[in-house]
């Protein structure tokens, strides 16, 4: 039951973390426009406490710990689904703001959460460093692609289709995502400079949380363990070193997800809540450091996901704004109705599948096994 309560716990800090994140960007511009918040919530059903500001803000915390809101007078509901027309009149309410005010305020949102992991990320690369293993091949494995194209034990890869690879790490994010895709891998060997064409072969490897991920790899090894430092940066670097890393984890997340919908990458990737209070347990006992950079990549794909023009979302807002910039009027409220009704079907569905997806891979027997 201990271990229960160290993997519910570090699921509801570490997710409460990111939503309150979320919810404070909106609220900050929101407030910057003039517009009254009636309450802050973190999580959603019955209040479990809270209290209120000197604005009449209301701050709680909620039951479900599932996400959290922002509402803003003239909204109808937390969802800002549907306008309350007699407080939508007053000039203090969200429908009330010009068009750009409202796009603002809904973009805060997923801004602060890459704004956040940007400065978390960065703090890390100053004060903790990053993982650094030259880009030595160590061992090269049998019937793989780099065996075939003759690279060898001692080869130094020092660039990836022109592409600047100084340790074995950013090989691997070089690589990682471009299975089946024919590269040229610039070698030094003996003093000389070779370009080895490599096309990385799609496998399926399983992380440390029992979760299969299909990547591309060419077939190699470093060179141990002792060859990996931790190299530090100085804060300048490490800003630019934090956005790039960011991007980069955006950019995976939507190279994979496009992978999916075309079919050419499995879904069993997709993970629920079940799955992230899984991690966050598992990662939290790993130490402080781990969990500051798993809180970091979770506001990452928060915020990356709440842009998708989904109604229900931020994006779908987005969407439905642009749309209102381009006719100048907002769609009727029917049109509104039905699509916010569609983009609740579309999200509760996504979260059905992603637990179920959990569920088969195994999470529900994980947890079991720590009452066993």
């Amino acid at each position: 039951m201990a271990q229960i309560a160290i993997y519910l716990v570090s699921f509801v800090v570490i997710l409460s973390i990111v939503v309150f994140v979320h919810e404070f960007g909106h609220y900050w511009v929101a407030r910057r426009n003039g517009v009254r918040i009636e309450t802050f919530s973190i999580g959603f059903g019955p209040e479990l406490f809270g209290g209120n500001d000197r604005h009449g803000t209301r701050w709680k915390f909620s039951a479900v710990p599932l996400g959290g809101y922002v509402k803003m007078l003239g909204d109808a509901d937390a969802a800002s689904a549907t306008v309350d027309q007699g407080a939508a009149r007053s000039p203090d309410s969200f429908p009330a703001k010009s068009v750009g005010q409202r796009m603002a305020i809904v973009v805060a949102g997923p801004a602060s959460n890459f704004l956040f992991s940007i400065a978390v990320l960065a703090v890390l690369f100053t004060f903790a460093g990053r993982p650094f293993t030259p880009a030595v091949v160590g061992e090269v494995v049998g019937n793989s692609p780099a065996a075939a194209a003759g690279l060898r034990g001692g080869d130094r890869i020092e660039a990836v289709d022109g592409v600047a690879t100084d340790s074995f790490e950013a090989l691997q994010a070089e690589v990682r995502d471009r299975a089946g895709e024919p590269l040229t891998f610039t070698v030094l060997r003996d003093g000389r400079t070779l370009d080895v064409p490599i096309t990385p072969r799609m496998e399926t490897i399983t992380d440390r949380f029992g979760n299969a991920h299909e990547v591309g790899l060419i077939g190699i090894r470093p060179g141990g363990m002792e060859m990996t430092e931790f190299r530090r940066s100085n804060p300048l670097s490490a800003v630019g070193e934090a956005v790039a890393e960011t991007w980069r984890m955006v950019a995976g997340t939507l190279r994979a997800l496009g992978e999916m919908v075309v079919g050419t990458r499995g879904t069993e990737e997709l993970g629920g809540p079940l799955r992230i209070a899984q991690m966050s347990g598992q990662i939290v006992q790993d130490g402080f450091l781990p969990a500051v950079w798993f809180t970091a990549v979770l506001s990452i794909n928060l915020g990356l996901i709440n842009l998708f023009p989904i109604p229900m979302l931020d994006g779908g807002h987005l969407m439905f704004y642009t749309i209102e910039a381009a006719r100048g009027r907002p769609l009727n409220e029917r049109s509104q109705e039905i699509a916010f009704r569609v983009g609740l079907a579309m999200v509760l569905s996504l979260m059905v599948f992603a637990t179920w997806n959990d569920l088969q891979s195994g999470v529900i027997k994980f947890f079991a096994g720590l009452l066993s």
